[in-house]
């Protein structure tokens, strides 16, 4: 398949600051995808509370245009898909709720072995000067915390024969 990104989306990085997270899988790229690509399953496998669409993508329902909401106990952010091509690669934008700007980040799943490995890089620029190496080592935890996580919960479904 081939990837989807947005007419006026870029798929390079365009902040100033940028960061790294990996993470393995024992679970195959087609159990892991859906868990990150699938807006709906984050509140599977992540601390998140809630999880959904606000608006729908091309393709339907999760793909390019789709506007992701992401909470817990009410605070959150909102993104938007900008880059699909199922089941390897998610690039989204924060449209709302991140104390930074342009924050991009493009989540990678790649065989690796009869597993997977979840590539999340990122980049952004700060929103208040001086704050950059704080905002990055927090995102980094964050997404660290996230991809961690989605490879754990990918191992759990590839032991209960998902």
């Amino acid at each position: 398949m081939n990837a989807t990104t947005a007419p006026s989306g870029s798929t390079r990085p365009t902040g100033r600051w940028s960061f790294e997270a990996t993470a393995r899988s024992s679970a195959p790229v087609d159990v892991v995808w859906p868990l990150i690509g699938e807006a709906g399953r984050w509140k599977e496998w992540s601390f998140l509370d809630r999880s959904d669409l606000v608006e729908t993508g091309h393709p339907a329902p999760d793909g390019v245009g789709a506007v992701r909401r992401f909470t817990r106990y009410g605070i959150g952010s909102r993104e938007e898909v900008v880059a699909w091509d199922p089941p390897h690669h998610l690039g989204y934008t924060v449209v709302k709720g991140f104390p930074v700007r342009r924050y991009r980040a493009d989540v990678r799943c790649t065989p690796d072995g009869p597993g997977t490995l979840i590539r999340w890089s990122a980049t952004f620029d700060t929103k208040i000067p001086g704050t950059g190496h704080l905002m990055m080592a927090v995102l980094k935890l964050v997404v660290t915390r996230f991809a961690t996580s989605a490879a754990r919960y990918g191992d759990q479904l590839q032991g209960h024969g998902a």
